[in-house]
């Protein structure tokens, strides 16, 4: 009957006004439970980046942002970060990395890839994650516009020209500001706050579609 067909119409418009309302509801950031992240730095890419669940805390409410972070760990964020298959992976038969280890799979999809290497046939997953690590594997994971020279107000660039390559493509991208005006600290230990950081500027650059220039 036309009443039927008034009163299904009316149902239907009711539906598409909701669902339209709660489109145009933004997201809201998932809070997160660490207690000790307020006024620090690195307090929105911790925040952002744990409502994406790329990063984690230390302990259940704890963050510890001025923590040096361990190679293991910042192999998961990293890994999440890049959205990699963590489940079907190659084993890269590193001597400390058993297929029990909390962070197997990320270390291995990882180490498939090239993003990360060991040293000696074994990884060092409880050893301090350095600043030109970071440089190598946010160059490689996201795969950034490789610097072909260095053009560096820092003076302690390493001699090695690929890692110092690797710096000079975050300066490019403005993703490091240095440990002080002229110094990178290459092989100073990087915090899980920085860690953080160094993610959140890097995929922010990227979904910015930032034109970067080498320096040539």
């Amino acid at each position: 009957s036309d009443l039927k067909r008034t009163y299904w119409l009316i149902v239907c418009i009711a539906i598409v006004i909701v669902f339209s309302v709660q489109a145009a509801i933004p997201v809201i950031a998932q809070k997160t439970p660490f207690t000790d992240i307020e006024g620090n730095t690195h307090k929105e890419a911790i925040e952002t980046l744990y409502a994406e669940g790329i990063v984690f805390g230390a302990t259940r409410n704890k963050y510890e942002p001025n923590a040096i972070a361990t190679r293991g760990e910042t192999a998961k964020m990293f890994a999440k970060a890049l959205q990699l298959d963590t489940i079907n992976v190659k084993n890269p038969n590193f001597k400390d990395v058993p297929t029990s280890h909390a962070y197997y799979g990320e270390i291995a999809a990882l180490a498939n890839l090239g993003i990360v290497s060991g040293e000696n046939g074994s990884f060092r997953p409880n050893g301090n994650f350095k600043r030109s690590h970071a440089a190598k594997m946010l160059t490689l994971g996201f795969a950034l516009n490789k610097a072909s020279s260095i053009d560096s107000k820092f003076k302690d660039m390493p001699e090695h020209r690929d890692t110092a390559l690797y710096i000079q493509t975050l300066i490019n991208y403005s993703i490091t500001q240095g440990t002080t005006a002229t110094t990178f600290s290459p092989n100073q230990g990087l915090t899980r706050g920085h860690v953080a950081t160094f993610l959140y500027r890097t995929m922010n650059a990227l979904r910015d579609d930032l034109n970067i220039t080498t320096v040539e």
